[in-house]
């Protein structure tokens, strides 16, 4: 592979690597950093590049490998919120509607980030990157029932969550 492939094929993904390993990291930083040794170690072996059929699941396999990497030799656990990145604009919502959508935000994002591992990595490449179950199930190593399994788990504590809140109030 030459540096014109590299580029055409591998730096459009970098953002969702960045957004991927920030969900998992917690730290801008860290993501950052996680993303370079992605590109390098992506640079580094593109003798394979042609035996991969999908560039961006295993870019993103190799950004979830070197997270966790990072969580484990860190003894930490990520748990910022989304709210970086996900800012709901419209001009014509008034500023009362603004603040409770804010909030609402703020809330799903704390009960995503209170999920187990496993269900908050599915909700997240599922419902805010946007993945095919076929890339998460590459993404992440599991087999189709175990992502399915995750994410109607993860989508029905969220969904509960906030329907409690909703109808009892805070």
């Amino acid at each position: 592979m030459n540096y014109e492939t590299f580029e055409n094929r591998v730096l459009p993904v970098k953002n969702k690597l960045f957004r991927f390993a920030f969900r998992l990291l917690g730290s801008s930083e860290e993501a950052k950093d996680v993303v370079q040794e992605v590109m390098i170690k992506v640079w580094n072996g593109r003798e394979q590049m042609a035996t991969i059929e999908n560039m961006e699941a295993w870019c993103m396999r190799i950004t979830k490998n070197l997270s966790l990497d990072r969580l484990r030799s860190n003894q930490r656990r990520a748990t910022d919120s989304l709210t970086e990145g996900f800012e709901i604009r419209q001009e014509t919502l008034t500023p009362h509607e603004r603040t409770e959508i804010h909030e609402n935000m703020q809330r799903v994002n704390e009960m995503i980030a209170a999920l187990p591992e496993k269900q908050r990595q599915v909700i997240h490449l599922r419902d805010v990157e946007g993945y095919s179950y076929n890339e998460i199930c590459e993404i992440l190593e599991l087999d189709m029932n175990q992502v399915k399994v995750n994410l109607f788990r993860a989508r029905t504590t969220v969904r509960e969550k906030l329907v409690k809140i909703n109808a009892y109030g805070l």
